[in-house]
């Protein structure tokens, strides 16, 4: 952000001390841990200029860029270009993503695996449809997804795959899995296991290593062992590998932070760590720290403490039930939007349903401005069709249809059919609106979740933001509400090993470094269940005498008296 600023402003753009060893180090093989906030994406896009410019990879060598998303491949992208001309970078850096790499890969030689060049590739969602097709329940879709997963999470063939399904047992699971070889498709947990295969043929191999001159990994944390193995197979001993361990909450994708971190440890030249944050205020950070024994995250200082005004601020809230907090998130939404209407506000929880009463409550809310981040954003073509198609139905009909999908396109116009773009959009949306009616929603309420515009609008838009802890990785806002510090909601209940409770603390910790400004854990002294007639009484989140046994967070008459007496130019400013 630092850099892009003053690129804007005509200044030059001055690196930390850390930044500029990280570009000029001589060694082969970096680890880099560094937290978020931290300059983390600056330091790969100078290390990158670095390379280039000691000519250790020279044309027509690349380096490779590695990524997990479009999101943060653009996002290096766009740093690389502040450092290094365009024109050198396009002889020089290939920017991907590993699903992008792995696809690249299969494309090119999956015939040393025995694929031919006719099969099909991963489609959105594919598994899913089968599912539905064969009218499987949630739970038992979950089963089916999860089987799926983990045959091809280790490195097999597709036999070996199938030998794994059948010892499973699980019938739904063997006949997915055959139809998807009958019909010469690949699912996007293929590509990886395939691409891993390939490059076990040392002469693929050898010239993925003469085209890779270096590897450059962001968001280690994030490897499957396969992804590790991928990438080693192309550079080994010429990789950095950055990111933070304390932010690895993917082990439901396969993630294994700890064994990856191990074994890049083991091979690397030098370990570099990063403990100076330059996104959050000190309160912020406090409360970050707090976690640190229970997620082995670096405890992290403010670069700059003396420009947030008052420290920044962190405070805990009880409430007595759910509706008593959706009117207090309000309330202080409201409030704090007043006094810095472009500020955005992100209200965090750990799984989407323990925000419902908020979600009902802030219905008639148009004091400022609200986006649900697990809603897809449809183009301005697509949302009306699917809005008006959507209002053509009832709930009844849509529950008796044997096929939403088939339901929802024909009360679309057949012209609008023929572009295969729209077409496409059609039935990924219909497959929401599914899961929606499924879930009990009606054809009013899922209307008015019909939004149109760009995705890239609710990274930057002002007001508050709903969303979950996963996908608030990697973003940021200026406060931070983060709800459901009671035991089940956080730690989510289906955690119960020694490891799960340790990813469940990460999962809180990246919700609460998401906060520049300031943090408010929330807490409701009743829980309600659709099941239960009468609210019961929760018990407090196991991770709350860590949090409040520090002097990291204040009450809410504290906070209040805080927010109230607050220089909001400053802050605004800031």
């Amino acid at each position: 952000m630092y850099s892009r600023a003053c690129s804007a402003l005509g200044e030059r753009f001055e690196p930390s001390p850390l930044q500029e060893d990280i570009r000029n180090a001589p060694e082969q093989s970096l680890v880099i841990i560094a937290p978020a906030g931290c300059g983390k994406t600056e330091a790969l896009a100078l290390r990158v200029a670095g390379l280039i410019e000691r000519e250790v990879v020279r044309p027509p060598q690349r380096i490779l860029l590695a990524t997990f998303t479009n999101r943060s491949r653009e996002n290096i992208a766009e740093r690389v270009a502040h450092h290094v001309s365009r024109s050198v970078v396009a002889r020089t850096v290939t920017v991907q993503n590993l699903h992008g790499l792995s696809a690249r890969i299969v494309r090119a030689h999956g015939n040393v695996v025995g694929l031919d060049s006719d099969w099909d590739p991963p489609r959105a969602d594919w598994v899913l449809n089968q599912c539905r097709q064969r009218k499987l329940s949630r739970a038992q879709t979950d089963l089916v997804q999860q089987h799926l997963q983990q045959a091809k999470l280790a490195t097999r063939t597709d036999a070996e795959v199938a030998d794994y399904l059948a010892q499973t047992g699980h019938s739904a699971a063997q006949e997915i899995e055959q139809q998807r070889i009958a019909e010469h498709l690949l699912t996007y947990d293929d590509l990886p296991r395939l691409a891993d295969l390939v490059l076990r043929n040392d002469l693929v191999a050898d010239l993925y290593q003469h085209h890779f001159g270096y590897v450059i990994v962001d968001e280690f944390q994030d490897l499957t062992a396969q992804q590790a193995s991928i990438l080693n197979r192309i550079a080994s001993g010429r990789i950095t590998f950055a990111g933070d361990p304390a932010q690895g909450i993917y082990s439901f994708t396969g993630a294994q932070p700890e064994s990856v971190l191990a074994a890049a440890t083991a091979a690397s030249d030098r370990v570099i760590t990063f403990a100076e944050s330059h996104r959050s205020s000190p309160a912020v950070l406090e409360a970050v720290n707090a976690l640190a024994p229970l997620t082995g995250g670096t405890t992290l200082e403010c670069s700059r403490p003396e420009t947030w005004f008052g420290g920044g601020l962190a405070a805990h809230v009880e409430h007595a039930d759910y509706a008593e907090e959706a009117s207090w998130v309000i309330s202080l939404s409201s409030r704090i939007l007043a006094r810095a209407p472009k500020q955005r506000i992100g209200v965090l929880v750990r799984a989407k349903g323990r925000r419902s009463v908020l979600e009902n409550a802030l219905a008639s809310v148009t004091a400022f401005p609200w986006h649900r981040w697990d809603d897809p954003i449809f183009d301005s073509h697509v949302g009306p069709l699917l809005k008006s198609a959507v209002r053509r139905t009832t709930e009844s009909e849509l529950l008796a249809s044997e096929n939403i999908e088939r339901l929802l396109l024909s009360l679309v116009s057949p012209n609008e059919l023929q572009d295969p773009g729209t077409r496409e959009a059609l039935v990924d949306a219909a497959n929401w609106v599914d899961d929606l009616v499924r879930a009990g929603e009606t054809v009013k309420s899922i209307a008015a979740r019909i939004k149109a515009g760009e995705t890239d609008t609710l990274l930057t838009a002002p007001g508050v933001h709903l969303l979950t802890g996963h996908a608030g990785k990697g973003q940021q806002f200026d406060w931070v509400l983060v709800l459901g510090l009671e035991q089940g909601s956080i730690p989510f209940y289906r955690a119960v090993s020694q490891d799960a409770k340790r990813e469940e603390a990460r999962v809180l910790a990246v919700m609460l470094s998401r906060a520049r400004h300031g943090v408010f854990t929330s807490q409701s002294l009743t829980e309600s269940k659709p099941w239960e007639p009468h609210p019961m009484r929760a018990r407090p989140s196991e991770f709350l005498p860590t949090l409040l046994g520090t002097n990291a967070f204040s009450d809410w008459e504290t906070a209040r008296t805080w927010l109230n007496s607050a220089d909001w130019a400053a802050i605004r400013s800031r």
